[in-house]
Parts: C-alpha cells; sequence; structure tokens
C-alpha cells in the first residue's frame, strides 16, 4: 500500500539520522573564576544583575552557555577571533558577551597564590587549556583585546583530570595585579575541532595575612662569667647570695686583695701570741683547772 511504504520510509530515514547533526546542547565554560557565560546562564547565580541582562538583551545565547565554541582554529586564535570579540569566540550569538562593563559578576582572588580552577564539562573532551591574563593596565571599560592580554599563559593544562563535573586544574595565580582584571580561557580540543573561549572577571587582592605580626623578643643579655662581670665590690657572701651573679664572679676577689692580705696577718700574729704565752707556763684555762681538781677529788667534771 503506497501510503503504508511512505510512512515507514519516513520513520527508516528519521531513525538513521547522525545525532550529530542536531545543535550540540552541551559542553563546557569555567565556573571559578566563574565566566560570563555561565554567570548570566540559566544555572548560574547572577542572571538578575544588570551586567547579564543587558548582555542578554545585546545578544547573548546563555541558555547555552556552555557552547561557545569555534571549529576548525587549529591554534590560530589571534588570527580568527577579532579585537573586541574575544569572549563571544567572534560569534555573533554570543556578541553580548564582550560588552565593556566594571560591573561583570567577578570572582576575588589573591594574588600569587595557588588556586585550583574548575571547568565545569558538560560532555567531556580531550585537549589543551591555555589560560591568559590582562596586563597591569587593563582598563575594563574598553572591549577586551589581544593586546590586553600577556603574550603567553600563566597556566597550561593537557587532560587535566575531572571531579565532581568539573575539569580541575591547579596552579598558581599571576604575580604584579591588583583590582579588576580578566582571565582569558582557551581550551583547544584534540577529539574534536572545536577550541572554546571564556572570560572570567577577577578582581586581585595582596597577600591575605595569616594573624598578628610575631612581636618582637627582647634581646637577651649574654650570660656573665668571671670575665665579663664587673669587679665585686662587697663581700664574697653578699655576692653569692644573689641568684643573679655567677659562682664564677663570687671567686673573683679583683680588688680585695689588700683587705684579705690586712686580716691574714692579724690572724696570724693572733696564733703567734697564743703560742708565746704558752711557752711561758701561763695558766691553763678556767675550765681546765677545775677538771684537775675534780680528778684529784675522785671525779671527773668539766665545768
Amino acid at each position: 500500500m503506497p501510503v503504508r511504504r511512505l510512512l515507514a520510509t519516513v520513520l527508516v530515514a528519521a531513525a538513521t539520522v547522525p545525532l550529530a547533526a542536531t545543535p550540540a546542547a552541551a559542553h563546557g565554560a569555567p565556573t571559578d573564576p566563574v565566566s560570563r557565560a555561565a554567570a548570566c546562564g540559566p544555572e548560574g547565580r547572577y542572571a538578575a544583575t544588570s551586567a547579564c541582562r543587558a548582555a542578554i538583551e545585546a545578544g547573548a545565547a546563555v541558555r547555552e552557555w556552555d557552547n561557545v565554541r569555534v571549529a576548525a582554529i587549529n591554534g590560530r586564535d589571534r588570527e580568527r577571533i577579532p579585537d573586541g570579540e574575544l569572549c563571544s569566540g567572534g560569534l555573533s550569538a554570543y556578541r553580548g558577551l564582550d560588552l565593556p562593563r566594571t560591573d561583570w559578576p567577578s570572582t576575588e582572588l589573591t594574588t600569587s597564590a595557588t588556586f585550583t580552577f574548575r571547568y565545569r564539562t558538560t560532555i567531556e573532551h580531550r585537549g589543551t587549556f591555555r589560560l591568559y591574563v590582562t596586563k597591569p593596565d587593563y582598563d575594563p571599560r574598553k572591549k577586551l583585546t589581544w593586546a590586553d592580554l600577556e603574550s603567553r599563559p600563566f597556566l597550561t593544562r593537557t587532560d587535566p583530570p575531572v571531579r565532581a563535573g568539573a575539569y580541575q586544574l591547579a596552579g598558581r595565580l599571576p604575580a604584579g595585579r591588583s583590582g579588576r582584571h580578566l582571565i582569558y580561557t582557551i581550551w583547544q580540543n584534540s577529539n574534536t575541532p572545536d577550541t572554546y573561549y571564556s572570560c572570567s572577571d577577577v578582581v586581585f587582592r595582596g597577600a591575605k595575612a595569616t594573624g598578628s605580626p610575631p612581636k618582637a623578643a627582647a634581646p637577651k643579655s649574654a650570660p656573665r662569667t668571671a670575665a665579663s662581670a664587673p669587679a665585686a665590690t662587697g663581700s664574697a657572701v653578699a655576692a653569692a647570695a644573689d641568684p643573679g651573679v655567677p659562682v664564677a664572679a663570687v671567686t673573683d676577689l679583683g680588688g680585695r686583695w689588700p683587705v684579705l692580705a690586712g686580716a691574714a696577718v692579724v690572724v696570724v700574729l693572733l696564733l703567734l701570741i697564743g703560742a708565746s704565752r704558752r711557752r711561758r707556763g701561763a695558766p691553763a684555762p678556767v675550765g681546765r683547772q677545775c677538771e684537775v681538781r675534780n680528778h684529784r677529788a675522785g671525779r671527773r667534771r668539766i665545768w
């Protein structure tokens, strides 16, 4: 029957059309730091901001926030993507992403710090990521040009790991930046002919302090020694009573030799006088006399 045969032919033809012929629904874009397309997309939390509304009015197909891609670039990005159209990848459907504004949703970063970039993927591809940063004199009030970017990427990663639905690109943030800047991400596929482009607005801050600076320690005095201790002016006993004075300082007689020498002479003289009195038959001490008398009486007792 002609009608049934015609219907069968149409169904077979529809079933054999390759799925790749339909528009691609998703691929990927940076979410940390958040890109303009991801920030303004249906799943982004910045869709109601002034910058996102202006981008949509100017033309930004944010429903396909992860599909800012151009085929057959083959690394000739600066030749194929015009100045002023870097964020849209030169695609008219995303031209609203090129608007020069100072209020784009941004991510605050610490200059020179280590950081893990996250590039959300909805269809995984193999390829290389190249991340560029704007020069120190970048002006966000003007459209982005290639001359605004450093000539070399500050981070390059090939086939990074995918965790929690995002490519993880660990690296170090560029130094010498302050205030509002832009990180430009190029993802060139190796298993497809496509290259993806993204603009992430960032605000660089200086390195954050980890706490109060340590207080300067009081300078320690050098330990006192026999050589460094001052000459003693009191007696050795008084010096030894001071716990802060080393023992070596006590034995340092310094200028006390004349006094000690005089005392020694007096002691010697007293000893000589006592010896002389005993030789002349001087009477025994009173205690000794009592001991002698008691002995004669048959009792030994010392008084």
